[in-house]
């Protein structure tokens, strides 16, 4: 009976795992839980660098991360929040003129990398040499389980006696998360998380401005408007019955006259040669209740335009 084999890749590499350029990344599984995404960056001008996830290989991506310093050379981040191994990864670049561009989205491969027996230190080869096994995924369990327990046993006996045994590497400390702050479109500064409270504070309480999250990392600032006040004229105004008062203390020294328009400005009537200084309009001459406007003219000139507002009865 013929069976099929999987296919499995020993990798002997002189360093650790290599990282790509970018645009491309290495992302890859260490533990039950744990993703390293790591790149190499050869963009003469970088401003932003994003690590985001998702469960779909072309959309519902979230960033998780915003680099603090997109310029470095080579870079890395440790997700150990990935609540699926299945999961997708791309990064989100920013170049330089707000050019913009999105990797290929890739699930981290499976990285086997031999680890000695718990009360043993780990050891390194003499010549520095890593050996790492990657196991396609359609082979099952048991099979690969066997299958890395013959490959470390042919490892051992080519291994020198010799052996400098090494300290585990420390976990990298978590990248301190940076904010993006906007005002209505523009970016106005990027804050580190440790800098949020304050500055949270100083704009509730300094400021009637509105402040929300955008996104994981993203935080919009909307401007406080205040309303429009209402000030009526001193000149031409409705009174308390509704009657429209014309008052120009100086009406018998001067050539004034008022013309008089609906709220959409349509021409109703106009009074002419104004002599006394107190004179009331009745409000039937305005034929229904609402916003209009007016114009006051002293010898032909714009003295003043402004609106009035008569109540219904």
């Amino acid at each position: 009976m013929t069976r099929t084999v999987s296919v499995v890749l020993l990798l002997l590499s002189l360093n650790t795992l290599a990282q790509d350029t970018l645009p491309k990344f290495t992302a890859y599984t260490r533990g039950s839980d744990k993703v390293i995404i790591s790149w190499t960056n050869n963009y003469p001008i970088v401003t932003q660098i994003s690590i985001q996830r998702s469960y779909d290989s072309l959309k519902l991506f979230k960033t998780i991360l915003t680099v603090p310093d997109p310029t470095v050379p080579q870079n890395g981040y440790l997700d150990a929040k990935g609540t699926n191994p299945k999961m997708f990864y791309r990064l989100f670049i920013v170049l330089d003129n707000g050019k913009y561009v999105f990797t290929q989205s890739q699930r981290p491969f499976w990285d086997t990398s031999r680890r000695m027996d718990s009360q043993k230190p780990e050891v390194m080869p003499e010549n520095n040499a890593r050996q790492r096994v990657v196991i396609a995924e359609n082979m099952a369990p048991k099979e690969a389980e066997l299958l890395k327990e013959k490959i470390q046993e042919a490892i051992k006996k080519t291994e020198p006696k010799t052996t400098i045994p090494v300290e585990k590497p420390k976990p990298a400390p978590e990248p301190e998360r940076f904010f993006i702050i906007k005002k209505r479109d523009t970016v106005i500064m990027q804050l580190p998380e440790k800098g949020f409270k304050s500055f949270r504070d100083s704009i509730v309480l300094k400021t009637r401005d509105t402040m929300t999250f955008r996104s994981v990392d993203t935080i919009l600032i909307k401007p406080f408007v205040p309303k429009e006040v209402f000030k009526a004229s001193k000149f031409v105004y409705s009174d308390n019955s509704g009657n429209v008062v014309i008052m120009l203390p100086e009406a018998k020294n001067g050539n004034y006259a008022v013309k008089f328009y609906e709220d959409d400005k349509t021409f109703l009537f106009e009074v002419k040669q104004i002599k006394e200084p107190y004179l009331v309009v009745d409000k039937t001459n305005f034929l229904h209740a609402g916003w209009f406007r007016f114009e006051l003219y002293d010898d032909g000139k714009v003295k003043e335009t402004h609106k009035f507002f008569i109540p219904k009865d």
